[in-house]
């Protein structure tokens, strides 16, 4: 099976905050990645690292077989990889001061540089996919918080990436928004989109993700098929996250 992304020996520090240790893995084509831990233990950072957001101190990075993590990427290549690989926030970063239109259109033409009526067409059709078609021309403050992640996921589609990365994009809706947001992404996974999704949803995790890979302290300490672990973890340490993830949500 082609590997769509592949990371080995990834290390990255912040001063003296070592974060990832040495963390390999892969994701194939057309499969979902779940990556839970606790805060702080390297999950975000390496998700920004798979999109160049974050520069590696150590190790290789591969996208489709092109190298990210090397020094001498070009301005060029480095497009291409944004191109290929869309992310969706926990803060949705949707530009205020535009519509949501112009949102959605906005890196279809500087980026890809389709015409004003391709990219709005393009854009029509995603928001169509997410539910929020009659949204068009509302602001992002007009939106829900649950409706505005919807329209960062069709702003990432918009681009018709490869691959999507999520980084726990549901940790900033209130509980009611949380289901409208992980339909979505389960339609996603149903049509094949391969993903690597940081949450602290393990039910969606389990339903949904092909594999689960759990971090604790910048290491991988647990791995494999999402159901098999989540629901028989082979170590303690995984173990007692599950089950404090499940007191809090019964809280």
């Amino acid at each position: 099976m082609k590997h769509a992304i592949e990371f080995n020996q990834v290390e990255k520090s912040f001063g003296s905050l070592h974060v990832l240790k040495g963390i390999s893995g892969y994701v194939a084509a057309g499969e979902v990645l779940s990556i839970i831990g606790s805060s702080g233990c390297g999950k975000s950072t390496l998700l920004r690292c798979l999109n160049r957001l974050e520069v590696i101190d150590r190790g290789q990075i591969m996208i489709d077989n092109l190298e990210i993590s090397r020094a001498n990427l070009s301005s060029r290549e480095l497009k291409q990889v944004r191109a290929r690989i869309g992310m969706v926030f926990q803060q949705f970063n949707l530009f205020p001061h535009l519509s949501v239109l112009d949102n959605l259109t906005l890196a279809p033409q500087q980026v890809l540089k389709l015409s004003r009526q391709e990219s709005t067409e393009r854009a029509r059709y995603y928001l169509q996919e997410v539910g929020l078609a009659d949204k068009a021309q509302m602001y992002p403050e007009q939106l829900s918080g649950g409706q505005r992640q919807r329209v960062a996921i069709a702003r990432s589609l918009c681009m018709e990436p490869q691959a999507m990365l999520f980084d726990e994009p549901t940790s900033a809706l209130d509980p009611e928004l949380v289901g409208e947001v992980l339909s979505v992404m389960h339609r996603l996974a149903e049509r094949g989109m391969t993903m690597v999704v940081v949450t602290h949803e393990i039910q969606f995790a389990r339903e949904v993700a092909s594999r689960v890979m759990f971090l604790d302290k910048g290491i991988v300490a647990e791995e494999g098929n999402a159901r098999e672990v989540l629901t028989n973890p082979q170590s303690e340490r995984l173990h007692t996250f599950l089950s404090r993830m499940r007191q809090a949500q019964m809280a």
